[in-house]
């Protein structure tokens, strides 16, 4: 398997011998590799999350994802799908869109985690026949975060957390009515509707996870995992964090359905090609996110003009 830095040479000698859409070409190239192995339609969706330096609209699971999918799928033929997956999570709602679009083009969907798929992205590889991890692998907790404009800024907060305070404040107040003034200027922070959608957004990416480990994963299976394993993940409780990553052991310990990338050498070679060659996208160009397939058709986001760029090659 060509190292990370190999690739990226491979990326610098195309660009020194005049391909400017080297990053495009060495992504594309190994995708095809990887569908002539396997026989199957080959998707990535990878964004630059981890990096830090881009706007996190542009790096998120969301309805304009479906525009990206759309031209992914173009042309292809066929009814199963291997879907690389490198996200750290987005919208629930954009997910059930995309999961309900994927769904009714390909029967047979593995999804790929090369390194990461958080929050929202561990929602959508829940709806995959099986999931493909490596020892480098993570998944994450899937319960909802909201984004609040608080008294000391903008914050991300658990809807557990939420929930869990305003459950405090009640406890303390009841027993110490005195201390409601100072929880006043802490809670007064929060809308009167926000606990109502903290609880909807819990129970809604619960049951889609759910249904969807029910209706593909186990969909011959007379089992409570799929009950168990959207439990486990949504109950802030067993993880503290929302970034908490969950290794290969631990997600299969819950019972989904997970091979090792490293059972087959050829094949991972091919996986780990494709997506270090995307993620050196990420790091020498403006390139927010990418979801092409292995005929070349590309959906790109740029995070300098926030305007998608969209090639078929």
């Amino acid at each position: 398997m060509p190292s990370w830095g190999q690739i990226l040479g491979e990326i610098r000698t195309r660009i020194q011998g005049g391909d400017q859409q080297a990053f495009d070409s060495i992504r594309n190239k190994y995708l095809k590799e990887l569908s002539d192995l396997t026989g199957r339609n080959t998707i990535i969706y990878a964004t630059r999350w981890t990096g830090g330096d881009a706007p996190p609209n542009l790096v998120s699971i969301n309805d304009e994802d479906i525009h990206g999918y759309m031209e992914a799928i173009a042309g292809l033929q066929g009814s199963n799908l291997d879907l690389i997956l490198h996200t750290g999570g987005g919208s629930a709602e954009a997910t059930d869109a995309i999961v309900s679009y994927l769904r009714q083009k390909f029967s047979n969907i593995r999804i790929i985690i090369p390194q990461a798929a958080m929050s929202a992205g561990t929602m959508l590889a829940c709806s995959a026949d099986k999931i493909i991890m490596g020892k480098q692998s993570s998944i994450g907790p899937i319960d909802p975060q909201f984004i609040l404009q608080t008294s000391v800024g903008v914050q991300a907060l658990p809807a557990h957390a939420i929930l869990e305070q305003f459950k405090k404040a009640q406890d303390d107040c009841r027993d110490n009515p005195k201390n409601l003034n100072s929880w006043l200027p802490m809670l007064s922070q929060y809308g009167p509707a926000l606990l109502v959608r903290c609880q909807d957004q819990i129970d809604f990416g619960k049951e889609l996870v759910e249904n969807w480990l029910s209706q593909y994963m186990f969909k011959d299976e007379r089992t409570d995992k799929p009950a168990t394993i959207a439990a486990y993940l949504s109950d802030h409780s067993n993880f503290k964090t929302h970034g908490k990553h969950i290794n290969v052991i631990k997600a299969k310990e819950l019972g989904l359905k997970i091979d090792m990338l490293e059972d087959d050498q050829i094949f991972q070679d091919k996986v780990l090609s494709a997506f270090h060659a995307t993620t050196h996208a990420f790091g020498s160009t403006n390139t927010a996110k990418v979801i092409a397939n292995q005929n070349g058709n590309c959906f790109l986001k740029q995070f300098n003009t926030g305007v998608p760029t969209q090639v078929r090659r």
